[in-house]
């Protein structure tokens, strides 16, 4: 995917920000807060670039930019390990909502979502994962917990996913049971709600393939941005620590091993940003899709390694942003469940 000169700018503009607001200092007050986000980098996110208005219609008070922008700016944040509501809410939960086509709830809903003012979050998962519902319709009614679910916390406005379509449900019902869970990566609350017995507004049907398919390339290219950044710490470092009178990263041993680090990341963006190209133009193969899923989980998992083994016993320690990354990487292999070995496309 060639960049456009916009989208370029609208990337260089985020990553700008970032740099100056969502430092690493930024990430850990944001996980000691009581979202687990920075909230004043989101609130100049949305108020000075726009970011969770890109994926959404112009008629709905949004950008109206699409997906392929909206990504841009989740790899960007991958890149710092800055989790706001960009990926659950102003991704998917703004997908999940268009693919619904309820149009009342669009009118009603995504122009406060473009501003930051309302957070959605998407309720899928069951226990095992996303290959099942975690909630069911009984007698018109929702029952059942949602399990891993992206800002469930604190969402205003709650989509839950069910074999009968998507309801919406508000964040304050009378039923609703929000619980944070403890997870690996401290940089990335999930949560389990659960559903008693809860009434909830239809807004239609939604083809599963399609979420997953979204779903699946903001982790690629969330991951492509973490691994990018993996690499930048590691050639900065190697640059400075010194052994044997020179710095480490002049050995050839460590030159190689930086080269195909370097090689993994380029392979995951073309491949992660051939997939959502594709997919924001409506003609995407799933396979393609599957494999995106597939190598930028392998390419990150692999270059944060790397990144923990060059920096030895200083990679483990809490001061240093590397066991941060370790963590991010294992907990998005996990994230919106894993497509099928070996991959083939059909006959």
């Amino acid at each position: 995917m060639s960049l456009s000169a916009e989208q370029q700018e609208l990337a260089s503009t985020v990553r700008a920000v970032l740099a100056k607001h969502g430092d690493s200092a930024a990430v850990r007050r944001g996980i000691e807060g009581p979202r687990g986000y920075d909230e004043q980098l989101w609130r100049l996110l949305c108020e000075q670039v726009g970011v969770a208005a890109l994926a959404i219609p112009e008629e709905f008070g949004g950008i109206g930019a699409g997906l392929v922008e909206s990504l841009l700016v989740v790899e960007e944040l991958g890149h710092t390990l800055s989790a706001p509501p960009m990926l659950g809410s102003a991704v998917l939960g703004v997908r999940a909502l268009l693919l619904a086509g309820d149009a009342e709830a669009t009118e009603r809903l995504l122009p406060e979502v473009a501003e930051g003012a309302r957070t959605l979050a998407l309720c899928w998962a069951g226990r095992r994962g996303w290959d099942e519902f975690g909630v069911a319709v009984t007698d018109g009614k929702l029952t059942g917990t949602a399990h891993y679910v992206l800002d469930g916390a604190y969402a205003d406005t709650l989509l839950v996913l069910t074999a009968d379509g998507l309801f919406e449900v508000d964040g304050t019902a009378d039923g609703v049971a929000r619980t944070t869970v403890p997870t690996q990566d401290p940089s990335r609350r999930l949560a389990e709600i659960g559903f008693d017995g809860v009434a909830a507004r239809r807004l239609g049907a939604v083809e599963v393939d399609r979420l997953r398919e979204t779903a699946w390339l903001a982790v690629a290219a969330e991951q492509v941005g973490a691994a990018q950044r993996c690499l930048d710490l590691t050639v900065d470092y190697t640059g400075s620590r010194v052994q044997f009178g020179r710095p480490i990263g002049s050995f050839q041993a460590l030159k190689h091993r930086m080269a195909d680090m370097y090689v993994q990341v380029e392979s995951a963006r073309s491949i992660a940003h051939h997939a959502i190209a594709a997919l924001a133009a409506g003609d995407v193969d799933p396979v393609d899709v599957a494999a995106a899923r597939l190598y930028c989980t392998d390419a990150l998992n692999a270059v944060v390694s790397e990144m923990v083994q060059m920096h030895g016993g200083i990679a483990i320690t809490w001061e240093h942003d590397a066991h941060l990354f370790f963590k991010r990487a294992h907990g998005l292999a996990q994230l919106f469940g894993y497509p099928a070995r070996p991959l083939a496309r059909p006959a």
